[in-house]
């Protein structure tokens, strides 16, 4: 309002208008850059910003294991070479055009906004952006397609922190560099070093005013055999931060250690006041001590912490990080969105028939294919790159999103009854409250997932051959293992069970629980002649009252594979034409219970009737009913919550006329 109060009482001012108008656009563009304020991120409101964020790792800069060729091509270069030779330089091009279009798009942006996102990290190449001649040819296709990147995410307010993933030359001798070693790396090359800095001051100079640009993320994971102080890393870290500050004051400068940015030695004191410094987290213990020299280091720099990549690892460690992370206020980038079939991510992209050929003949396991059919194959892999074409794994978002603050387990599927429930649709939720499984995390090396198909828990789930099957199966089942699943039960009767099981031994045993109360006996697994040969194995005349229940499978003995569970209705207790020929009162379900339960009862005329609650002292704590009822069967539920009851053994009594029958409940907290 002042604004426009300055520009009425000055309208023929028109130089003033402008430059006022100019300042006030400028002051409400730039409040939210984000900003370093002691050991904490901020937005130009000087309010706390928590990143959360994911990289689109493989995007820009190809590795091996992403695309299944670790085997014989790990670096960019190599696989390029590899495809270069199936289909010739020109189609080559048309496949990586084809590739970065697809890989990336509006709609994957959109989607990490709706999975809880707020930040991005973006992993490039500097070839994309500069030619390594001398002297260097710059190109402006990175910068194409920064901008469209840019603009998704400034449609959603996504802050995208951009990453110099591999640095002329290399900045470490992996693939993740793009390092080849015939040539010199970045690190033995003043013209490597230089182009570095050139190619920095571009990206300043074009995005200097951009408030969704989150900052620089100068250098990944450097890895080198530097002097014990890193000085050659810290004077180049300096020479980009001094060239950048010539042209933006905006963003803040992201530093990473070296040895896979765990090495801060000799990157201290900071040299910039808008610089946070970035570490690493993988395969170790999610404990205090695997950082707490990284909170001595925030301590003693009065810099922030930022975790900048991390994944690649099952669920209950994605959790425990987050957690973690959480508790020291640090923020953090998964790593990646998206891989070619892969669980450890949130979208995995079906691997083509036609690709896996050439993987084949790559690995020296088939012929080698004609251009034609290769270069078929590579558009295919490459046109399932699209968001729409891939598996989204819902687990692996509710692992990061929502199990790190909520205790409850969430239903993976509908799971229907009657119908089938399928072993691999166990809930969602942590170790040890919606599953339980031996080998669950890779905390320094072990396999923790034998199937590693269709979701990333540590239960072992694989291929199932079965025509009853989802496709899936769950594996390597050990003693003592379990799984829990929410079941919406549609009509309450008398069910025949049928369980899916295979098995080459006879040893296993599963045990089924509703609510926590056993359903029928013991399942012995018999013999089926292999891990494939699949049996059902019956279970009959159980009787599951409906409503939405707590199924839990539990496996005395393994050794077995389970499939599925089918749920078939054989006689139903509510819509019969006769009428009962006696009172009764039946027994609570379940029982013991925690916190609802059911009461069922019959009466074979119509009376007066009441429903009431006692504790151990015959104190009357609740009435349920107390009215005239017909002649029939009935139920009601009994939720203690309303009456707010401790643990205990309770009784409850029907009285309908002359007919008076206790039954004795027990609630477990």
């Amino acid at each position: 309002m002042r604004v426009f109060n300055f520009i009425k009482r000055n309208f023929y001012n028109g130089s003033t208008i402008i430059a006022i108008l100019l300042l006030s656009f400028t002051e409400i563009y730039s409040q939210e850059f984000l900003k370093v304020d002691n050991k904490i991120i901020v937005n130009g409101n000087g309010q706390e910003v928590y990143l959360k964020g994911i990289g689109l790792g493989g995007w820009l800069l190809q590795e091996g294991y992403m695309l299944h060729t670790s085997g014989f091509a790990n670096a960019q270069w190599q696989i390029r070479e590899r495809i270069v030779d199936l289909i010739g330089e020109a189609n080559t091009e048309i496949f990586y055009e084809a590739y970065r279009n697809n890989y990336v798009r509006k709609i994957d942006i959109d989607s990490i906004k709706s999975w809880g996102f707020n930040s991005i990290r973006l992993p490039f190449h500097y070839n994309l952006f500069a030619v390594n001649s001398n002297p260097p040819v710059f190109l402006n296709k990175g910068f194409e397609i920064l901008d469209s990147l840019l603009t998704w995410c400034e449609a959603n307010q996504i802050y995208l922190i951009l990453d110099m993933h591999a640095a002329p030359g290399g900045q470490s001798d992996e693939n993740i560099s793009d390092y080849n070693p015939a040539f010199p790396s970045l690190w033995e090359s003043d013209q490597n070093k230089t182009l570095a800095v050139q190619i920095w001051r571009k990206i300043a100079e074009r995005y200097k005013d951009k408030q969704w640009i989150g900052g620089y993320d100068l250098l990944n994971e450097p890895k080198w055999n530097l002097p014990p102080n890193n000085q050659p890393l810290r004077d180049l870290y300096i020479r980009i931060t001094d060239t950048i500050r010539t042209v933006d004051t905006n963003h803040i400068i992201f530093i990473e250690g070296n040895w896979f940015a765990t090495d801060f030695n000799g990157l201290t004191p900071p040299w910039d006041d808008n610089m946070v410094y970035s570490f690493h987290k993988y395969w170790n213990a999610n404990n205090q001590g695997s950082i707490q020299y990284l909170i001595d280091l925030r301590n003693n720099t009065n810099r922030p912490l930022w975790l900048g990549e991390t994944g690649e690892n099952s669920n209950k460690w994605f959790t425990d990080c987050v957690e973690l992370m959480k508790t020291n206020n640090i923020g953090w980038a998964w790593w990646p969105h998206k891989k070619i079939q892969s669980i450890a991510g949130p979208l995995s992209a079906v691997l083509s028939p036609l690709y896996q050929t050439l993987l084949n003949y790559w690995s020296g396991q088939g012929p080698r294919p004609s251009a034609s059919y290769a270069f078929n194959a590579l558009m295919t892999q490459a046109n399932n790159l699209k968001l729409e074409m891939c598996e989204y794994h819902k687990d692996v978002i509710d692992a990061l999103m929502r199990q790190p603050f909520n205790t409850q387990n969430k239903p993976f599927a509908t799971n229907e009854i009657p119908g089938t429930v399928y072993a691999t649709d166990y809930d969602m939720g942590k170790w040890n409250t919606a599953y339980y499984d031996l080998d669950y995390q890779n905390v320094g090396g072990g396999n923790w997932n034998n199937g590693s198909q269709y979701r990333n828990d540590g239960v072992d789930i694989e291929s199932c051959s079965d025509f009853g099957s989802n496709g899936y199966n769950v594996g390597w089942i050990e003693n003592g293992e379990w799984l829990k699943y929410t079941v919406s039960v549609n009509q309450s009767g008398t069910y025949n069970l049928n369980i899916n099981l295979s098995s080459p031994n006879s040893n296993g045993q599963i045990l089924l629980r509703l609510n926590g109360q056993v359903l029928g006996s013991i399942v012995n697994v018999p013999n089926t002649g292999g891990w494939q040969n699949w049996q059902l194995v019956p279970l009959n005349n159980i009787f599951i009252p409906a409503g939405t229940h707590q199924l839990e499978a539990r496996f005395y003995n393994g050794g077995f594979n389970f499939s599925h569970i089918e749920f078939n209705l054989v006689s139903t207790d509510v819509e019969e034409i006769f009428q009962p020929f006696e009172f009764e009162l039946h027994q609570n379900f379940p029982n013991p219970f925690n916190p609802v339960t059911k009461i069922r009862w019959q009466s074979p005329i119509g009376s007066h009737q009441t429903l009431k609650v006692y504790d151990v002292l015959g104190k009357e704590l609740a009435t349920l009913f107390d009215e005239y009822r017909e002649a029939g069967r009935y139920e009601i539920e009994f939720n203690t919550t309303t009456y707010n009851l401790q643990s205990g053994i309770y009784f409850y009594k029907l009285q309908a006329g002359n007919f008076i029958q206790t039954r004795k409940m027990i609630l477990l907290k």
